[in-house]
């Protein structure tokens, strides 16, 4: 299983939006990398899912529930999307901030590659973040 961070303007879309839902797609990703991140996800594979713009914190995992195909919000084959459903919401949120005053975290993705929406989480910063938030 692989490790994510998504991110989502929680006035456009918020967690708790999501698990009202009880699921979603991930859609209107227009960088590169971020799409390549979103193809390389597996069924099964759990995201962080970070409120960004406000908030700036990581605020629940969801889990990857169907993997990439076209982006059914747009004609044009370049791009892609991904099924997610909510997992768990953290116990306690972990903040921009204090992930980059945690020195384990200085080369988290989020914290080299900040405007990045759709990124890799290796499995130690993965750890780091659910200790931070109290999180089992």
């Amino acid at each position: 299983m692989a490790y994510w961070l998504i991110k989502s303007e929680p006035f456009k879309y918020s967690w708790d939006q999501f698990e009202k839902d009880k699921s979603t797609f991930w859609d209107g990703v227009r960088n590169y990398a971020a799409r390549n991140n979103l193809r390389a996800m597996k069924k099964g594979d759990l995201a962080f899912w970070y409120h960004s713009n406000e908030g700036l914190e990581i605020v629940g995992i969801a889990k990857v529930i169907k993997e990439a195909y076209p982006d059914p919000t747009i004609d044009d084959e370049t791009w892609s999307a991904v099924d997610f459903a909510p997992f768990k919401k953290l116990k306690k949120p972990v903040g921009l901030a204090e992930i980059k005053t945690d020195k384990r975290l200085a080369n988290m993705a989020l914290v080299r590659l900040g405007r990045l929406s759709v990124q890799p989480v290796t499995d130690e910063e993965w750890k780091i973040i659910m200790e931070l938030s109290g999180t089992k």
